[in-house]
């Protein structure tokens, strides 16, 4: 790790971030999922590169991206596509609303598992359509679980898509072989449609591998449309740029025609980027995943004995931590609102993330340990 220096703590404050804006200038930000690390230097030396170029024209269609995400899907999951079945988009969520568009009427029914990520919770509402869900099992230890029966007995008749996170955003879950298949083989005898969103995919800890749930066979690829991106993982939200992977020709049509010109393309810089994470940036994210690894069992340690009533189990994927605060005194009712107002630490509230989230919170611990650590005592001294 010593190429990549993760504890230095960088001033955003004074730049155009969202995550250090939103809040007063003596709160300390452990909310949205951006990092608190610079992006990897052949990143950042690519777009140097380019801006010094000068132009900023329309980028070229076909270009070298699709190619580049085959290759990586190949060396990382060992899932073989074309690269005719990769799209470029300008980001995840415009990809899972477009993936709606394309596949339902309004009053059809689409299938989330609860507590989840805000954006897919609504995405039902952009689309009229009426959401169903499906509440993971949370277990003694704080880990979530997929009950399998409970899974197929949420598909209705007129379930059109089901809208997968996996790596689990906010629970942490990676989900293992058997139960991807379970869910995939419940949708394949509804013909309902998978509509995977995988950002998270390379964030994974303690040696896990990440299996698309598309790779899984080829029945089960032909109905799936994968949703990737290299902004969770390198740090580069900002630059909108992700992919769509859908190897079946015909819903690949769909889900193009679908974009309708409202889908606008990925930007230059974008796809700069994504092109330089792609090739060189492994070295950076090997180093990233021991510190984030560091990290979380640090989180998991604090929490443990400082933070009295406050339980979580440690994620096995992703840079979140799921704070289960319903035991915690004075922070149980409302613990956003508490961390914020007594201990000035922003973290999302999980009223957000829908049923199940009441009394919880998501911590993001992708920082400087010593950013983590004032965090935690902050919480300390205030549940204290």
């Amino acid at each position: 790790m010593a190429d990549f220096d993760f504890d230095r703590v960088i001033d955003r404050r004074s730049t155009d971030s969202n995550k250090w804006r939103k809040f007063p200038a003596d709160v300390l930000p452990l909310w949205v999922a951006d990092m608190d690390f610079p992006s990897p230097p052949a990143v950042v030396r690519a777009l140097h590169a380019r801006v010094d170029h000068g132009f900023f024209g329309y980028l070229a269609d076909p270009n070298e991206l699709p190619g580049v995400v085959a290759e990586r899907v190949a060396k990382r999951y060992g899932w073989r596509i074309s690269p005719e079945a990769v799209l470029s988009l300008p980001g995840v969520i415009a990809g899972f609303n477009q993936a709606l568009r394309a596949l339902t009427s309004p009053g059809d029914g689409m299938l989330v598992q609860t507590p989840v990520y805000p954006p897919i919770l609504r995405s039902a509402g952009n689309h009229g359509l009426r959401r169903d869900e499906h509440a993971l099992t949370r277990g003694a230890d704080g880990r979530y679980t997929v009950d399998l029966d409970a899974f197929a007995a949420a598909l209705r008749a007129d379930t059109k898509v089901f809208l997968l996170c996996n790596p689990h955003n906010p629970v942490g879950r990676l989900y293992g072989r058997a139960e991807l298949e379970g869910m995939a083989e419940a949708c394949r005898r509804r013909d309902v449609v998978i509509v995977a969103d995988e950002i998270h995919c390379d964030l994974l800890h303690d040696g896990r591998q990440h299996v698309p749930i598309a790779s899984l066979a080829p029945e089960i690829e032909q109905r799936t449309i994968t949703l990737m991106a290299p902004s969770k993982t390198f740090n580069l939200p900002g630059l909108k740029c992700a992919v769509a992977i859908i190897p079946d020709a015909a819903l690949r049509e769909r889900f193009a025609a679908a974009a309708g010109d409202l889908v606008a393309k990925i930007n230059v810089l974008g796809y700069t980027a994504a092109l330089a994470a792609y090739r060189e940036g492994d070295a950076w994210l090997e180093a990233l995943l021991g510190y984030l690894a560091a990290n979380r069992d640090f989180l998991v340690r604090q929490v443990r004995a400082t933070l009295p009533g406050v339980a979580v189990a440690p994620p096995e994927a992703t840079y979140l931590a799921w704070l289960d605060c319903r035991g915690a005194g004075p922070a149980a009712r409302d613990p956003y609102t508490f961390f914020l107002e007594r201990a000035r630490v922003a973290l999302n509230d999980g009223t957000a993330f829908g049923p199940g989230g009441a009394g919880f919170v998501r911590l993001n611990f992708a920082c400087p340990r010593a950013l983590l650590a004032e965090g935690l005592e902050r919480m300390r001294a205030a549940l204290a």
